[in-house]
């Protein structure tokens, strides 16, 4: 079974970054923190971590077969220039396909009958390996409706004060976590993985 996870950078305070608050120089910072490259996709993206850190990344590249995220990130990030970092398919939840992208390429598909439909394309697109979520309304949206197997938090230790919640907007809080399950301590950065438990 294709495991469903949401993932994000986040303070101790619980908000992720958005362009409006800004933060993300600190919420980031640790993918600069070390002296282990990990590259990426994009040749002008490379992460020097922590020794901990760059593991982390691998694990999460290797075991990673596809995304889901919002319009509102792809849009924040220019569509991350036509390819994830990942270099895996991603899959973008919206009401309509941007202007000037196909409905569907090897590094992007557009849904736009829910997230439901979005997890369910993704899987297909991912095979034997998991699904990851951006944070934020998506995540909410995916753990509401019951689909959402992991929680994974990058902890970085500073207080934004503001910003978007991981789960922004989720109607069916307490959501109950069972953990951590993995802790893996970077530099500047604590990594922990959570199982979602079932609903009573």
């Amino acid at each position: 079974m294709t495991k469903v996870t949401t993932g994000a950078t986040m303070s101790l305070d619980g908000y992720i970054a958005d362009a409006s608050h800004g933060g993300f120089e600190h919420l980031f910072r640790w993918y600069g923190s070390g002296d282990v490259e990990t590259p990426t996709a994009n040749p002008e993206m490379t992460f020097r971590t922590s020794a901990a850190s760059a593991q982390h990344l691998r694990d999460l590249n290797a075991r990673t077969g596809a995304l889901v995220v919002g319009r509102r990130l792809f849009d924040m990030t220019n569509g991350w220039g036509g390819r994830h970092p990942m270099d895996v398919p991603v899959v973008v939840v919206t009401h309509t396909v941007p202007e000037g992208w196909e409905p569907e390429s090897d590094s992007f598909v557009f849904v736009t009958d829910g997230i439901a439909s979005a997890i369910d394309r993704a899987k297909a697109l991912a095979g034997d390996k998991e699904v990851g979520v951006n944070g934020g309304t998506i995540a909410a949206q995916v753990a509401e409706a019951g689909l959402l197997d992991e929680v994974h938090v990058d902890l970085v230790p500073v207080v934004l004060g503001a910003g978007i919640p991981f789960f922004a907007g989720l109607t069916i809080a307490p959501l109950q976590l069972d953990g951590p399950f993995r802790v893996v301590e970077g530099d500047g950065v604590t990594h922990l993985a959570y199982r979602v438990r079932p609903a009573a």
